[in-house]
């Protein structure tokens, strides 16, 4: 076959929206569908390799796939050894730990499932995961070393015009369960190869089935294909359900440049998009770990900018030398496996990430990145997030339960009625950070304190949209119980908060209900301040680091937890609930500028991460802000 310039310039169409959505999400919005612009091509490729073999009787199983090792594995393996490297100077063991679990699974070509389980009350965010763009490499594995012996089976049954027709039927299945699955379990839709198969089948199709065209014909089908596909990248957003139907116009979009074969196109055929497409797949695996960099360390977000022309500058060294180092490729059999190079590469990668992963990131006084003051100050945070199960009271937490012990009991001492009144108090694990405060609150009053939360489920009375996950069986049960128990225990006050979009739920039907079942008065807690990537990265940087700072400025502020508490404070006062500010006594604007407080009485912060309350941050918030307007409705519902 041939090169094709038009499939190499789509690379670079590709390469740039992914890159573009990574280092900034606002510039492309539907970016990422550059992956499924990948996807397609690949199917395309994969497809006429194995065709050609079956068409002239001498497909080889062994040589595709040692073609697939010495292109992929190589960089891919560079990249885990540069990043383990890098973790060894800078990282701290917690998240270096995590790094040698995701270069193991990057070089295995398994971190799809990884990604997809790692979920619950202590997953990292994803932008302080290296590699997980991985997952996508992981995903077009999977179908490499599945497809061609899917083929040859049914080679064994069926001619190749009839093979053809398979490929199409088995593609409709894909898409079907892909619409399905990204409804339905949107985590698995995403990360998973069956949902994604039909967009490489969509390629293949594109390969069996060849459109012939005349040139004027081919231009107007290349620019249909591509408006398709920048379209997509305009207007579809990560909020769209993904892998769904909308994924056609990406897919389809690619379909149809890959049959207008138009290798004069200018758009396609430039110089810089095919430098660009010849270096995507080193600038894909490049351009993510600066992301997370400055993600991680958080600098300023004009680093976006140099970052790029560096994920460039990276592919483009990756493409030269190690991309186009030649391997041997003449092994004709599969049991010559043991002499092919990458496999070794990949090997040690698994080894290194094994022995970090078991050794808990090498947390010992010989590794740099464990030892140095700012990683031992995160290192603090990061213990005490997972020390705080008596302040958080996740004895009452139904996710905990159901993860850790298969079962959907709690403590019953958490929705037990002690007497008389109480406050209840219904969330999710930001609700659970205000508990070691509001007990402390309460208990000298001899007021009674229920708690009913599950980590990531907000209040409410329908079910939670997606799969049968075990978060979305938590966050059911546990708002079920609680309405019930809070019939039960009929409570003076319930307090209800979440992490964000407090703007968006609907507190009066809440209210409404809670109001029907019981006496309560019913209070809704606004936002705390949350912090990209954390408050302890913020307080690293040279400006805040070492330095006595109640309260900062910093650009590492969520401004859409600062939006969401503006939208609150517009709305109209109402019967139904109250609603208590958090971020109004914890911040002061000038001229547009906030500033935040970030430690209380002493100089521990008042949080652990992006928004989770330290033990003392709790205590501080509940004594400072929220105590005395609590006891207040508390005493004015009782009289």
């Amino acid at each position: 076959m041939k090169f094709r310039t038009d499939i190499n310039g789509l690379r670079a169409v590709a390469v740039i929206a992914v890159v573009l959505f990574h280092f900034h999400a606002a510039w492309m919005p539907g970016g990422f569908a550059g992956v499924d612009v990948f996807f397609v091509i690949s199917g395309f490729l994969m497809t006429g390799i194995i065709f050609r073999g079956f068409e002239n009787n001498n497909f080889s199983l062994a040589q595709f796939y040692l073609a697939r090792t010495n292109r992929i594995i190589p960089a891919l393996a560079a990249l885990c050894f540069v990043m383990m490297l890098f973790g060894w100077f800078y990282l701290m063991p917690l998240d270096y730990k995590a790094l040698g679990k995701h270069a193991l699974s990057s070089v295995a070509f398994i971190s799809n499932f990884i990604y997809l389980n790692e979920s619950g009350y202590f997953a990292a965010d994803s932008h302080e995961k290296w590699l997980l763009h991985t997952w996508s490499l992981s995903v077009e594995w999977q179908f490499y070393l599945l497809y061609p012996l899917v083929l040859m089976a049914l080679h064994r049954l069926f001619s190749l015009e009839k093979l053809k027709v398979v490929l199409i039927f088995s593609a409709l299945l894909s898409f079907v369960v892909g619409i399905w699955t990204s409804i339905n379990a949107p985590e698995a839709a995403y990360f998973l190869l069956f949902p994604r198969a039909w967009e490489m089948m969509v390629g293949g199709i594109a390969y069996v089935y060849p459109l012939k065209l005349g040139q004027g014909k081919k231009r107007y089908l290349e620019a249909l294909g591509l408006l398709m596909i920048v379209g997509s990248y305009a207007f579809i957003s990560a909020e769209d359900a993904w892998p769904g139907y909308l994924a056609l116009f990406p897919v389809l979009g690619t379909y149809l440049v890959i049959q207008a074969q138009n290798d004069s196109s200018f758009i396609t055929g430039n110089a810089v998009f095919q430098k660009l497409g010849a270096w995507s797949y080193s600038i894909y695996l490049w351009h993510w770990p600066i992301v997370v960099a400055i993600f991680y360390f958080a600098w300023p977000s004009y680093y976006a900018y140099p970052g790029m022309l560096l994920s460039v500058l990276l592919g483009y060294l990756s493409y030269k030398y190690i991309e186009r180092f030649k391997f041997r490729r003449d092994y004709s059999r599969l049991i010559e496996i043991v002499k092919i190079k990458p496999l070794y590469l990949a090997l040690a990668m698994i080894i290194v990430g094994r022995v970090v992963y078991k050794t808990d990131g090498f947390d010992t006084q010989i590794r740099a990145g464990a030892t140095s003051e700012k990683a031992q100050f995160l290192n603090h945070y990061a213990n005490e997030h997972r020390q705080l199960d008596e302040a958080y009271w996740l004895k009452c937490d139904t996710y905990d339960a159901l993860d850790n012990r298969g079962t959907y009991e709690t403590d019953p001492s958490c929705v037990t009625k002690q007497g008389d009144g109480g406050v209840f108090l219904w969330g999710d694990s930001h609700a659970e950070a205000l508990s070691l405060g509001l007990r402390q609150l309460l208990q000298p009053q001899d007021i009674p304190f229920y708690q009913k939360t599950s980590a990531g489920c907000s209040p409410s009375l329908t079910a939670m949209e997606g799969s049968a996950s075990i978060a979305k069986q938590a966050c059911d049960y546990s708002n079920k119980l609680a309405i019930a128990s809070i019939g039960e225990v009929n409570p003076t006050l319930v307090v209800m908060t979440q992490a964000k979009n407090h703007d968006t739920q609907d507190w009066i039907s809440i209210s409404n209900k809670i109001q029907q079942i019981s006496d309560a008065t019913v209070v809704v807690v606004g936002p705390v301040p949350q912090w990209e990537p954390s408050l302890p990265k913020v307080m690293t940087k040279p400006r805040h680091w070492k330095k006595d700072e109640r309260m900062i400025v910093d650009e590492g502020l969520d401004l859409k937890v600062i939006a969401t508490e503006q939208a609150m404070m517009k709305k109209q006062p109402t019967e139904e609930y109250h609603y208590l500010s958090l971020v109004q006594d914890l911040c002061t604007v000038a001229e547009g500028v906030y500033a935040c407080r970030v430690r209380g009485y002493d100089d521990t912060l008042l949080q652990v991460d992006y928004g989770h309350l330290s033990q003392q941050g709790s205590i501080y918030v509940v004594n400072e802000v929220l105590g005395q307007p609590i006891l207040d409705l508390y005493q004015a519902a009782v009289h």
